[in-house]
């Protein structure tokens, strides 16, 4: 109990002085003025760097999802390319799967070395009729592999 009647005489203790004539009134009014004047451009000064600091950070939000944006483009792009090349690639592997075992049989073996080796059986006569243009063509190769042969002496 002696705590709060201390805490009441200590309220009562402060009395708020009345001015007494109307130049302290006046004073007064022009001191709460100043004081709301200073705290409003307090408030503005916040206010404004406030409204800074949040247009900078919007500004940033934008660049931020322009770029990502951009990069997911470009990510889809790649993606696409890379997954043509794998069509690809998958398209060729069957390919070369089929070729396998195409060659891998002893009658396209044969097939092979008759057509392209000028190869023939064992009981076989091979003709070969040579036409204008592989006449043409060999004289050119042999004259080049001369030129060749002659350079490297």
């Amino acid at each position: 109990m002696t705590k709060k009647v201390k805490k009441e005489t200590a309220i009562v203790g402060k009395k708020v002085r009345k001015p007494d004539n109307n130049q302290e009134v006046e004073a007064l009014i022009d001191k709460t003025k100043i004081k709301n004047k200073q705290r409003k451009t307090k408030i503005r000064v916040y206010y404004s760097l406030l409204t800074i600091v949040l247009l900078i950070c919007l500004a940033q939000i934008g660049f931020s999802a322009i770029l990502n944006i951009s990069k997911t483009i470009s990510y889809q792009t790649k993606i696409n390319t890379i997954e043509k090349t794998k069509y690809q690639a998958a398209k060729r592997n069957e390919k070369l799967k089929q070729e396998i075992k195409n060659f891998s049989s002893a009658s396209s073996l044969e097939a092979i070395a008759r057509n392209n080796l000028k190869m023939a059986g064992e009981d076989e006569v091979l003709v070969i009729i040579n036409t204008a243009e592989e006449v043409n063509s060999d004289k050119n190769g042999k004259n080049f592999k001369n030129k060749n042969s002659a350079g490297k002496r």
